[in-house]
């Protein structure tokens, strides 16, 4: 019989109220959780065969959903969904032996949440208008390319050209509408990770680590950025717990 591992949480003073969390809840397999502690951290793990767990739906879903719960009462760190360890001594080794890395990612997230925005739209329709924009605010002549005399390959590169000058328009769009949002970010000194043009209709794919109690500020901001680009469209998820923000590598 192995220990499953559903997060790593900072209790402090609080393990009595961990515990009483705990005796109402019921984990994969309908066991029974205890928290293994090492000075003011712990591991809130269930029995489990390491033959029995299957990584189904319904499993993953469960694992998230004790997660989240915890979530809403204490820092905590999410674990993989089947993180097993042999018994609770080894458990309480790794937590030793982890122990400042735990602390310092859980003082981290403490007291904020993790949310994730998508911007998608439809980037040939944007470079279009993007184009037809730039062509209409240009009053100065246009200096003329180049002839390339004598060349079978004129056509090709005059139509590389200029889809390099659409995509160019593109990029500096794209820059301009994340530096309109992590300015934000920055004054809620939120932590973030973007990805930037993450396929063709995904322009921007990010997730960043926010104080709970500003997410009524998010979600207006939000809905200010898609009023003023309604040809994007903004989607928010969150919040969620921070598994995105999980730096230790386990030793």
């Amino acid at each position: 019989m192995g220990k499953l591992i559903y997060a790593i949480l900072s209790d402090k003073a609080d393990s009595e109220k961990l515990n009483a969390l705990l005796t109402g809840m019921k984990g994969i397999a309908d066991a029974d959780f205890t928290a293994v502690s090492f000075e003011q951290i712990s591991a809130v793990v269930s029995d489990i065969e390491k033959a029995g767990l299957i990584a189904n739906q319904d499993n993953a879903f469960a694992f998230a959903k004790v997660i989240e719960i915890l979530e809403q009462q204490f820092p905590l760190l999410p674990m993989r969904f089947g993180s097993i360890m042999e018994s609770p001594a080894s458990v309480l080794q790794m937590l030793e032996q982890n122990y400042p890395e735990f602390q310092n990612n859980l003082q981290k997230v403490e007291n904020k949440s993790e949310f994730g925005l998508k911007i998608f739209c439809d980037s040939e329709k944007v470079k279009e208008s993007l184009s037809t924009k730039s062509a209409g605010g240009n009053s100065s002549p246009t200096k003329p390319e180049p002839e390339i005399k004598k060349s079978v390959y004129i056509e090709y590169v005059n139509k590389k050209l200029a889809e390099h000058r659409l995509e160019e328009l593109l990029v500096n769009y794209v820059d301009s509408v994340i530096a309109e949002f992590t300015g934000k970010l920055t004054q809620w000194n939120a932590v973030s990770k973007i990805k930037k043009m993450a396929s063709t209709s995904i322009l921007v794919d990010a997730v960043f680590l926010l104080n709970k109690d500003m997410e009524s500020q998010l979600v207006q901001e939000i809905t200010d950025l898609q009023s003023r680009h309604p040809e994007l469209n903004y989607t928010l998820t969150g919040p969620w717990p921070p598994y995105s923000f999980v730096d230790v590598t386990i030793k």
